[in-house]
């Protein structure tokens, strides 16, 4: 069963986005490592109030996720850069098995 990373921390959206889109060949880099390392679905959210960005990731596996982390020290350039103010609160959850899921 895969699990669903998220990752919080506080930061400006806007300025992801420009720091993600303007670095093509780093996030190709980092997107490959972490497809090879059991990443199956990734994704930005923003907070309403802009103050903060979450990852939400789909992983075959939380050990997946912690080795793709630890192995990426463009994750913390991109944090760097973005002006991350938090540390980031890394939380793993599966799903539940319930008959109204759609």
């Amino acid at each position: 069963m895969s699990v669903t990373v998220m990752l919080r921390a506080k930061a400006d959206p806007k300025r992801l986005q420009e720091v993600i889109n303007s670095a093509e060949s780093r996030t190709e880099t980092v997107n490959t490592r972490a497809k090879e390392l059991g990443a199956i679905h990734h994704r930005f959210l923003a907070s309403a109030d802009c103050t903060e960005v979450v990852v939400l990731d789909e992983w075959e596996s939380a050990e997946g996720f912690q080795k793709f982390f630890e192995s990426s020290p463009e994750i913390a350039q991109i944090m760097a850069e973005t002006g991350v103010t938090s540390e980031p609160e890394i939380t793993f959850w599966h799903g539940l098995d319930t008959t109204d899921a759609f």
